[in-house]
């Protein structure tokens, strides 16, 4: 662990990439998070890599990660019904369009340095509720469903970019660098951050 600037919150080896949802989608699934579990802290997105420990400097990681996702063409999400995980209390939003672009991914990029076992099959979702009692995520579950059923804009969305987070030990997220996929068709305009 290393400390970060602010206040002495500690930065764990604890590392993932995502993609973050767009609007207006990104603020209702926000507030649907803050009122299923209150003591989360919701940035809507996508998990590409799961959390992850590295043997590496995040640094090499990114070096890494960085070419082998920008060669990646972008392409869309379709998100389709709230589901819930019987292996682990979860409740979330199944992908129909884009599901299997994003498994193509995530083989693409677990290996090597970043490769890690993880303890579950990845599953591309997004996630509405975790890290509660499962008595209580299934009480949520049908909340969740009927105020997803009750929402307009559940349209696809391009997967444009990419963002490398850290863990911290107040379990907030901190990015790290971001870059954006190869347009489809195009050779060039590729730009990264980070």
């Amino acid at each position: 662990m290393r400390e970060c600037a602010e206040g002495g919150v500690q930065l764990l080896n604890n590392f993932a990439l995502v993609t973050y949802i767009p609007e207006p989608l990104r603020s209702f699934l926000d507030a649907l998070r803050r009122e299923l579990a209150p003591d989360c802290f919701p940035q809507a997105h996508v998990t590409i890599l799961p959390p992850r420990p590295l043997l590496v400097s995040p640094e090499e990681a990114w070096e890494t990660m960085r070419p082998l996702a920008e060669g990646f063409p972008s392409f869309e999400i379709a998100p389709a019904e709230v589901e819930l995980f019987e292996a682990s209390p979860v409740v979330y939003i199944a992908l129909g369009a884009g599901r299997d672009e994003l498994l193509r991914l995530h083989e693409r990029l677990n290996c090597g340095c970043l490769e890690f076992p993880e303890p579950f099959f990845y599953h591309p979702h997004i996630t509405l509720a975790q890290d509660l009692p499962r008595q209580q995520i299934e009480e949520l579950f049908p909340v969740a469903q009927r105020r997803w059923a009750k929402y307009s804009c559940k349209a696809p969305f391009r997967v444009r970019t990419v963002t490398f987070v850290q863990n911290t030990s107040n379990n907030l997220w901190v990015d790290l660098a971001e870059c954006s996929l190869a347009t489809p068709g195009a050779t060039s305009g590729r730009s990264s951050r980070g």
